[in-house]
């Protein structure tokens, strides 16, 4: 299915402004859930700010949120559509230079996690 005008809008908004784009470059790539506290410890940004960009991205289209006990996690959101795949493969080939310390750091607390 093809997004509407709209819609589209709509993403590109929510991906240009850089802190979203990290989140989703970070789910893109980590392959993996991750909870507001990890996001603001990977980003070292504040809890409001974190809330914020992810509610935006949900907005978008971009996110799902998964409740397990007292924790929120967000993941990609899962789609047939081309549109948005075409958005992830772009998003997913941005340099792992320019996010070396926020992927180390998302690394290191994914391992710690799963201890």
């Amino acid at each position: 299915m093809k997004p509407n005008l709209q819609n589209s809008i709509t993403i590109f908004k929510a991906l240009s402004e850089i802190t979203r784009l990290k989140i989703i470059w970070l789910l893109i790539n980590m392959d993996s859930k991750i909870c507001v506290s990890e996001i603001i410890e990977v980003l070292k940004e504040p809890q409001y700010n974190v809330s914020r960009h992810l509610r935006i991205l949900s907005k978008a289209g971009l996110l799902e949120e998964n409740k397990e006990g007292k924790w929120v996690y967000y993941f990609i959101k899962k789609t047939d559509g081309e549109f948005i795949k075409h958005i992830k493969n772009a998003v997913s080939v941005i340099s792992e230079n320019d996010m070396l310390v926020e992927m180390q750091r998302c690394k290191q607390l994914l391992i710690t996690r799963e201890k």
